[in-house]
């Protein structure tokens, strides 16, 4: 297995639209999140752009495992495999973690809900995209 046969352009593809994605689906459950973390608006500091450079590099990191794995553990790159393997690597790794932290950190569930159905589109949407560029 070779780390850098991947496609690329699928990897930057399913960043883009994962990124995308996050800006929707944070914007419409902006309020139950914010209660989720304990902030306000007016705790967010407005112009500081580090969250969003930090969120593409993991999302493209995210992408580029899923356009890694699929081909390893499935034998072929199609829309079913990646779906299958985003689906996988959620619930055997992320959700499992999310969990794991909430619990300890007294977060409430509600947050894990919002937070990991995110992150469960975010792997779905990789394994679609990767899948779909073959």
């Amino acid at each position: 297995m070779s780390h850098f046969a991947v496609n690329w352009l699928a990897v930057i593809v399913a960043t883009i639209v994962s990124f995308g994605f996050g800006a929707g689906w944070y914007t419409l459950l902006s309020k139950p999140w914010l209660a989720g973390i304990g902030k306000k608006v007016e705790d967010m500091k407005q112009g500081d752009y580090t969250p969003f450079i930090w969120s593409a590099i993991v999302l493209f990191v995210m992408a580029y495992f899923i356009a890694l794995l699929t081909p390893a553990l499935t034998g072929a790159i199609n829309v079913g495999n990646g779906l299958l393997v985003g689906a996988h690597m959620w619930v055997g790794f992320v959700l499992t973690a999310m969990i794991l932290n909430h619990r300890y950190e007294g977060r409430p569930w509600s947050l894990t809900a919002i937070n990991g159905g995110y992150l469960l589109a975010v792997l779905l949407i990789d394994g679609l995209v990767i899948g779909l560029f073959g």
